[in-house]
């Protein structure tokens, strides 16, 4: 396959390593990696993004094949396995890091998250308060947090958060194991 066929997503909707284990099982998509977008401080490490100061979110930059999975198939994923109406929080992951956010890459991406958010608004008894905004610059978290539940699944956090959160969208999605 040829990668200038390939699209990328960036999205954050609390833990990356949840993100990035149902996206590796997604059909269609090619790589997934960890990171921080969408604040100010350049290359953040773990730390300085956990302390809520940097500004960035815990993301995942999704690389796809748009003709096996499209752009919008991707966000109709991202709604279904976290909440978009919990400002700064995912269960007990708590802070700015953990906000729901669409990082777009262009205008065209931008006006087709805007039609997915507000087909799924419907979906949600609070409003969304996910962020959409443009991709200001990515930063690919360090080596330990990349295919996190691949390389750490008997690990308790692994077991007990994304474990139940994979087996719930593999029982709305096409996904392959591992």
């Amino acid at each position: 396959m040829q990668s200038e066929t390939l699209e990328t997503a960036t999205l954050g909707g609390g833990c990356f390593w949840c993100l990035e284990a149902v996206f590796q099982a997604l059909d269609g998509v090619e790589s997934v990696v960890s990171g921080y977008a969408g604040g100010s401080l350049p290359d953040p490490d773990y730390r300085q993004v956990c302390s809520g100061a940097s500004g960035h979110a815990e993301v995942v930059q999704i690389r796809y094949d748009p003709r096996r999975l499209s752009f919008e198939g991707l966000l109709e994923v991202f709604f279904a396995i976290h909440n978009p109406t919990t400002p700064n929080r995912q269960g007990h992951d708590v802070g700015p890091q953990y906000r729901s956010i669409i990082l777009y890459a262009d205008d065209d991406q931008q006006a087709r998250a805007r039609e997915v958010m507000a087909r799924v608004a419907d979906q949600w008894a609070d409003p969304l308060v996910t962020e959409l905004v443009p991709l200001e610059r990515f930063y690919p978290a360090e080596d330990h947090h990349q295919n996190y539940y691949r390389n750490n699944a008997g690990a308790p956090y692994c077991q007990m958060v994304i474990a139940p959160k994979l087996a719930r969208a593999r029982e709305y999605f096409h996904l392959h194991e591992g």
